[in-house]
């Protein structure tokens, strides 16, 4: 499985108001491994930058006057997407600015030559409903280091996306595992019983009052945002 974490720097908010990408970054990840392989240009966007989106990303038309225009590096980047799965956070922004982008070169959009897009800000809502969910908010609910991100970049934010999103789907792993595969099963009959010729028990950890409390605060705040329809509070008994 093959997947680019995909992140753009623009010029304004609205493609339709003719603002343009600045930045635009993809990390390469396979089999949930990041290859070290990455796409990252800074372009010319022949326009002005609105004032609040230098003051999020920092990136001025003087620094930009010298890079190439985005007709430079469109070939190459498709080549780079070709056939992947796109991951990005808050997925209509960056597709409706780069298919903005790849239309006015006569190119197709981008969901003719890729995989999928995953859109991770939908499926941090779908997880956590009524929370933050930018970016920096999963950067502090899953553990994920954040401290160089004083202002947005598209590399680092790609960058910081990819360990979010492997935060974000732990227990995936055993999905890409070949099912025709009986190796484990193999390391597994191999294994010596201990000395007694009886598999040790195993130990159970019960959850502290302390967690319990959470776990109960946790499914009533689901509930709420439900409107009711937390079905595990219910059979719990905890409403």
């Amino acid at each position: 499985m093959r997947q680019i974490f995909l992140d753009t720097e623009t010029t304004g908010l609205e493609h339709r108001l003719g603002h343009r990408i600045i930045e635009i970054a993809g990390v390469e990840m396979c089999n949930r491994r990041q290859t070290n392989h990455h796409f990252h240009r800074y372009l010319n966007p022949e326009r002005d930058i609105d004032a609040g989106a230098l003051a999020v990303h920092g990136i001025s038309r003087e620094f930009l006057l010298d890079k190439p225009h985005f007709a430079d590096v469109a070939a190459e980047f498709l080549d780079f997407v070709r056939g992947a799965e796109l991951v990005i956070h808050n997925a209509a922004f960056d597709l409706g600015f780069l298919n903005a982008e790849l239309a006015m070169l006569d190119m197709a959009p981008l969901d003719t030559i890729c995989h999928a897009v995953c859109d991770t800000l939908r499926m941090a809502k779908d997880l956590h409903p009524g929370k933050k969910n930018n970016l920096n908010a999963l950067c502090d609910r899953y553990g994920v280091d954040n401290s160089q991100r004083t202002l947005h970049g598209a590399l680092l934010d790609a960058e910081i996306l990819a360990e979010v999103y492997l935060a974000m789907t732990r227990g995936q792993e055993s999905l890409i595992i070949d099912l025709g595969d009986d190796s484990a099963s193999r390391i597994a009959a191999a294994r010596p019983l201990p000395s007694s010729g009886r598999r040790k028990a195993q130990v159970v950890r019960r959850a502290s009052d302390e967690e319990i409390a959470e776990h109960q605060q946790a499914l009533a705040d689901l509930d709420e945002t439900s409107k009711g329809k937390c079905l595990w509070l219910h059979l719990e008994g905890g409403s």
